[in-house]
Order: structure tokens, then sequence, then C-alpha cells
């Protein structure tokens, strides 16, 4: 494993895969697709790419499949196909395998098999082995003949036994949605040869195809089929009715149909008499389950009154109606008890078939032999009603049980009623979310606190932010360390060295910094908004750019020297003065971040050489050159829609208005609208306070939905691990951007702003603490502090994690809400976390943990 990590800087896991691309020795591309889910997901996979790649490309795609992932040759490829093309869309895999199968060497065995096993293909000499070649072609003349005959049962069978048996299309499907929801990561490498882990395909490719022409034309490309798709959908549409159903729905209603939930249970006698009356027969401690009080003496009523009678069912002693009596007797053969009235023992037409739909009504799906052990009666003699109830149209069978494996009796009613309810539980979940659901999300979507790390990971992140102005500070300090583990500063420069990113100035925020914008040097041109018509303050200004226009990239000390040569009265310090006002007006860049880094740390004053004092780093060069070509207005605002969707999954009216989009909201979505006639991106409502239209990629809606806390979590205090601390500024915190700032404690003393010295503290996605001027003053959330318990005590634990502001390194709290920290009606709530009131403030006087920070 380390020889893989070293080649190729990523490990295949459970959580990411790797894409690996390389040329072999022929110079052909490969590539491999590496992960550890083994041959039924690479399997449907590798065929729904070759389905794919080759309709796209116009040519048959060899590809090969194993354990350990996917191999695929392009001959003669000048381009491989992107990414995204190697990620079917989950909804069609199911189409595309199936539509596939048919012209593989597994079809072709499958079928082989089948029709020997169910003596289709006969033996000439009975007792003696028919040789592999006669058997494959009787198989491929059976194959031609039963072609036109869509519901063949053989043909049916094989497709089953391929899609049901042999592939784990289920899999295959959550593990494509799980990347499309960026739960599974994809790490795209290329490399030089052949990692150890794709050698070993690679091996294995070589070795399938070695001999491949020998192989009969039936195994190599069986003929196309019509398939019955109805009828196949019986055969595999069993099992998905039981995906469907959710566990905890299903439980619900058992519990609701047994009199089993709380507002379902007897409150006297009258009530248990007619629990028997709908359920049948129980036992004295079924019955305890099914009472608020004690159901002894409501018994013992009931039996005076000559209302319930006690008999023996399955060997057992149980309490049932009486005017079930003569049901039981002419079912079971229970003898009724004396006593009971005449009228309750007229015979029962079908006794047994009215037992059984009783017992059906009043549960969920059941066994055959679950409903015979509850009686003590035999199999055979229950199976046969049952049948009988199926065909009457009372039952249905099939797999209805979330976990089973076997085929349910489920009473028509009952599965219609689980169904409406699923659907509702459905529908709930695909409600609109609330803004604290979208506050965990964001984090989750653009990959704060991300284990992996590395070139590419940067790369990803950095396209995933491209054309965000924030504070060079925040860049390094905060933004690009919260998403790549192991960020180092000399890692943009190699980045930047080898020419994939560049950054541009979006205007001075202090004396030593100032907004940067980050872009992926081949997609700058599409989404930077350059401003051709800068007229230069001075003749040092127009001095600068002139040099650049006439000589290209140069460093340091070339600008220096052209500039001074031509002025006696150069002045080092307007020079330096003079680049910087051209940095941050987005007129030059540097292939190096190293200028960024220094910034204007350089005290002003005498200087021994030209050129000395100034931003060290490589070449400075014209922004105008990233953008030699403006582009078409059509095809900026596609870029813009797709990095917006790419940034937040989620777009609506806010985002644009967020980043202040140049012309607005309106272009975006005519754009969106058209992705989502594609069918690339969906519309509908799915968070609530985003107003207007929204549009998303189907992978974020599903993100969206799963950091939704369930409603065990909700219920639980909230503890440190709950905590996330973001920066005010950051694109993650949707807080004062996408959606409004809660009230805070105070509202007429200050207010919370998105600035980027601030901090805000979130519990389960909402506001519990807003943090300004480096923790010397704080706001409060109380709505958060009143809904969530312990929401204020977890904050104050994650407070301590945030940067100091006082010269011993102490957090010290000046302020809170506005009023003075020794004033403030929190002051009991911070003194039992830990903090400290001196003459300052609040200080904190505990050890610091850990938490997360964004």
């Amino acid at each position: 494993m380390a020889g893989q990590k070293a080649h190729t800087g990523t490990l295949p896991s459970d959580r990411s895969i790797t894409v690996e691309r390389f040329r072999d020795e022929l110079g052909d591309w490969r590539l491999c697709i590496l992960t550890p889910f083994g041959a039924r997901i690479h399997a449907p996979w590798a065929m729904a790419l070759q389905r794919t790649l080759s309709d796209a490309g116009g040519f048959e795609i060899q590809v090969m499949y194993t354990d350990d992932g996917i191999v695929l040759r392009f001959a003669d490829a000048e381009e491989l196909p992107p990414l995204d093309a190697l990620i079917p869309d989950p909804e069609d895999i199911e189409d595309l395998v199936t539509d596939q199968l048919a012209g593989t060497s597994l079809f072709a065995g499958l079928f082989r098999e089948n029709a020997v096993r169910s003596l289709l293909l006969r033996r000439r000499r009975p007792g003696q082995r028919s040789p592999l070649w006669a058997q494959r072609l009787k198989a491929q003349n059976l194959l031609a003949a039963v072609r036109q005959y869509a519901s063949f049962p053989i043909v049916i069978e094989t497709y089953r036994q391929a899609l049901g048996d042999v592939f784990d299309l289920p899999g295959l499907k959550r593990l494509l949605t799980d990347i499309r929801s960026r739960a599974i990561a994809v790490d795209d490498v290329e490399t030089r040869s052949a990692s150890p882990f794709a050698r070993s395909l690679v091996f294995a490719y070589v070795a399938a195809y070695l001999y491949e022409q020998d192989a009969p034309l039936a195994e190599r490309k069986a003929q196309a089929l019509t398939l019955d798709r109805a009828l196949l959908g019986e055969l595999l549409g069993q099992a998905e009715l039981r995906e469907l159903i959710d566990a905890q729905v299903l439980a619900e209603l058992e519990d609701e149909l047994q009199h089993l939930a709380d507002d379902y249970r007897a409150r006297d006698a009258d009530e248990l008499h007619d629990v028997l009356r709908r359920l049948g027969d129980l036992t004295e401690e079924e019955l305890s389950l099914r009472t608020l009080g004690e159901s002894g003496p409501w018994l013992d009523a009931l039996q005076t009154q000559r209302r319930a009678v006690r008999v023996n069912v399955a060997r057992e002693p149980r309490w049932i109606a009486a005017e079930d009596s003569a049901l039981y007797r002419d079912a079971l053969g229970v003898t009724p008890p004396p006593g009971v009235p005449d009228a309750f023992l007229t015979p029962v037409e079908r006794p047994l078939e009215v037992l059984l739909k009783r017992y059906a009504r009043h549960r969920g799906p059941f066994l055959t032999r679950e409903v015979a052990a509850r009686y003590a009666l035999r199999e055979a003699q229950v199976e046969p009603v049952l049948r009988a109830l199926e065909s009457a149209g009372v039952l249905v069978r099939g797999e209805i049980r979330p976990g089973g494996a076997e085929l349910d009796w489920c009473d028509g009613e009952v599965l219609r009623r689980l169904k409406r309810r699923n659907l509702a539980r459905l529908r709930d979940e695909a409600a609109a979310v609330d803004t604290p659901t979208l506050a965990l999300y964001l984090p989750a979507w653009q990959g704060l606190h991300d284990s992996r790390q590395g070139m590419e990971r940067l790369r990803e992140v950095i396209g995933q932010l491209q054309d965000l102005a924030l504070p060079w500070s925040l860049w390094s300090t905060v933004i690009l360390p919260g998403r790549v583990a192991g960020f180092r500063p000399d890692m943009l420069d190699t980045l930047a060295a080898s020419g994939a990113v560049v950054w541009v100035g979006r205007g001075s925020s202090s004396a030593r910094d100032g907004r940067v914008a980050l872009y992926l040097r081949e997609q700058v041109r599409d989404l930077l908004s350059f401003d051709a018509g800068y007229l230069p303050p001075s003749d040092l200004h127009r001095a600068i750019l002139d040099c650049l226009a006439a000589n290209g990239a140069s460093f340091l000390i070339e600008i220096d020297d052209a500039v001074s040569g031509s002025d006696a009265a150069y002045d080092p310090n307007e020079f330096r003065e003079a680049l910087w006002d051209l940095v941050w007006a987005g007129q030059m860049t540097n292939d190096t971040f190293a200028p960024l880094r220094l910034g204007r740390s350089v005290k002003r004053g005498r200087t021994r050489r030209r050129g000395g004092g100034f931003p060290a780093g490589g070449r400075w060069s014209l922004v105008s050159g990233l953008v030699r070509s403006t582009p078409s207005p059509t095809a900026l605002t596609v870029a813009r829609a797709r990095l917006l969707l790419d940034r937040y999954g989620i777009v609506s009216r806010h985002c644009a208005q967020a980043e202040d989009i140049p012309g607005g909201f309106a272009p975006i979505y005519k754009v969106l609208r058209e992705m989502e006639e594609q069918g690339r991106v969906r519309r509908g409502y799915f968070v609530d306070g985003l107003s207007g239209a929204q549009f998303a990629y189907a992978g974020a809606i599903d993100r969206l939905r799963g950091v939704r806390p369930a409603a065990e979590e909700r219920d639980r205090a909230v503890v440190l691990e709950d905590v996330v601390t973001l920066c005010a500024l950051d694109p993650a915190n949707p807080y004062g951007a996408l959606v409004p700032w809660p009230s805070a404690g105070n509202p007429d003393q200050a207010k919370p702003r998105r600035v980027a010295n601030a901090w805000v503290l979130l519990a389960r996605g909402r506001p519990v603490i807003y943090v300004a001027q480096r923790g010397r003053s704080l706001l409060t959330f109380p709505e958060t502090m009143r809904d969530e318990d312990g929401a204020l005590r977890a904050a104050l634990e994650a407070l301590r994690q945030l940067p100091k502001g006082s010269a011993r390194g102490l957090l010290v709290i000046e302020k809170i809400d506005g009023v003075a920290a020794r004033d403030s009606v929190l002051l009991a709530a911070f003194q039992q976390a830990g903090y400290a009131l001196d003459y300052r403030g609040l200080i904190d006087v505990k050890p610091s943990g850990l938490t997360r920070t964004g």
C-alpha cells in the first residue's frame, strides 16, 4: 500500500476511489478505476461504461474488470473521456446494463448452462459428456432461434440470473449515488506508468484478451434480443418494494394494527373486548401489552359477563371474544367452554379462511410458517387457503418486509396503507429543509475537514471556489487549510509555477492585505471579469504597465530597471505602492504566491539598491494576457452557472446576490432552466428560506437530505462535537449571505456582519455565538440557546480554539451583546464554563481542547 500511495498520492478505500490514467508500451491510453467494492459491482459498471463510451466515441471500447477494479484501453485516442463520463447516472444504470448484457460472453455462458439444465440441449449419448464446443454451437443455434420470442423462459431466467444473482445492481446504484452526492470522493490522477494496483489489472487484461479470438462467435458476441421488459421487471422488481419500504414506518403501522401503540391500547374492559374482537386469540401476557392498566380485573369482568372466554389454542391458554367461539371451534377444533350462548355457536362458513383473513388484516407482512405456528397447523394446511385469498384479491404476495429473504403474505389494504404512509414519509423527507440543515450541508458539500490531501485535492478546492474574492490572509490560514489536509503554502507555489493556478487581486483591504480571487488557468478566461477600461492614476503606474506590455512576463528587478532608468526622480517607495495599486486593481499578477505572503511588510525608507525592499517572487505579468479573447456573454453565463452549482450544489437568486454577479440572477436562471430541460439539474423547493426558483444537482439533494439530523439526535443535548466554527466570510457559512442572520441577543447595540476577522459558532447548523474583534466582543443568539439544550455550554468550550487577541495569548471577552462582560446576563454561564472575570473582562483559564474550525 505504501508503494501505491507513493506512486499515485491516493489509496482506494470505501470512502474514495482512484481513477488512474497512463500510457501503455504502445502509447495507447489505459484508464483504471481502482475500488475495493468487488467484481459484482465492477461488472455492471464496466458494461455501462462500454455502452456509453462506445456510443459517444463511435467505436468499441475495450474494457475488463476484476475484484480490484476496471481497466479500459483507448487505442489511438488523443483525448480521454471526462471524469463525469465514467460515473453513469444511477437512474440509468439498470437500462444500460440490460441493453449491453445480451452482447457479453457472460450472457452466452449463462444461457448455455440454463439450456442444459432445462434439458433443451440434449446429449446424443447418455452417460457421456458432450464436448464444450458442441454445447456452445447448440446454444448459439438455440439462442438464434428463440430471440424473436421476447418472453422465452430460458432467456428471461438468464437475464434474471445475471442481473439478480451475478451482479449487485442495488449496490452499484448506492455507490454511484454516493459518488454523485460527494459522500465518496473520486481521486483523478495521471501517472507515467501503471501503479502497483493498476499493474495487476493490466496483467489480468492481457490474460483475458490473449486468446480472445479463439473463442467461438457465440461466446464473444451474442445475438441482440427482443426482451419482454415487463416480465423481467416482475422477476427483478420484487425486491424493489422491500427496498422502498421504510422499516420504521412498517413498525409504527404494525404497532397500531396490533394495538401496541399508546393511542391504541385499551383503557377499560369495553375497549379490551374490542381488542379481542379485532385481533382474536391473545395470551394474558399479550393482553397486558395492549392495555394501559391492569388487564386481569378487566378480563375477570368480561368473563363474568360472558363476553370473553378462556380456551386452549395451539396447546396454550388464550383469551378470545365469546362471539368467536364457533369460529375457533370450526377452524381449529377448539372446544367452547360451558355457558357460551347458543347465538355464538352458529356454524361458520369457511372458518379457516375467515380466521386467516383476520390474522392478515391486523398485522404486517408475514410468512406461511409464522401463521401455521400461531395456530399449530401444518404449512400444507395453511398454504392452499392463503393462495385462495390471493386469487380473490384479499392477500398479495411478494418481497415486502425490509431485510427479509422470502416471499411475504400481506393483506391488500394493509399494504396500501403501508405504501401511503411510506410515501408520506418520503414526501416529508423531500420537503424543503430548514436553514440549519443548509448550514450543515454547505460545509459537507464544500469538503471542510476533508481528510484528502495533496495537489489534486488542492486543485479541486480551488476549482470549486474560483472567482471568490477573499482576503489573502483568510485564503492561506483558514479557507484552504480547512479543506486540504496537510496544506502548506508552498503547494500553491507549485501549482502556480506549473501554470495550473493563477491569482488576481480584487481590492486592498488593509495596509498589508487585500482580496484575491483564485482561478484554474483553463477556466479563467470564462470567469474573470477584467476591467479593460482601467485608467492608470499616474505616469509611474502607466510606465509599469507599458513595461509589461512591451517585455511580457518580467522579474521585479527587470521592471525596476525599466521604470527607474527613464525617471530621474525615481522613488522606490512610490514604485512599490504603484505596483501594489496595480495588483489590487486586478491589472497585474505573479506566477508565484510569494508576493502575497510578504505583502507590504517592508518599511518605508531609503534602500541600498534599486529593486531592494520589494516583494520577492517570480515573474510579474499583465492580467489582460489571461483573457486575450473575450468569451461570449452566453459562454460567460454558462460558466458562472456551473461554478455556482459546483460551489453550492443548490443555486437560487440568493447565491447570485451573495456573490454580486454582474447581471444578477436573470441570465443565470435561463441557463439553469435549460440545464433542467436537459436533465442535468433538478428544479424544486429544497431549502425553506431561499426564495424563488431553486436548482440543484441530484447528488446535492441527496447530500442535503442526508445531513438532516434524525429525530433522536435532535432530542439529545448538544455536545462539543456538534459545534462547528466557521469564519464569517467562509462561503460554507450561509448566514448573512444566502439567508439572514437570526436575531441577536441585543440587536439595538450591534449586529453580526460578514467580515474577515469575525467567527460564528454553529450548533447543529444554528448560530450560537458570533465572535468579533478576535474574541473581544461577542453576540449571542437566544433562539438557538432556548431551542437547543446545551448549545451555549458546548459553544463556550469551542470558543477556546479561536485566535487569541491579547498580548499574553489569553482570550479576553470585553463585551457580550453590546454590554460590558461583567454586566451581562450570561456572566454566570460563562463562569460555570471556566471563564474568570478580571479588570479587562472575561478570560479563559482552562486549557484548550480541540474543535472543528473552518
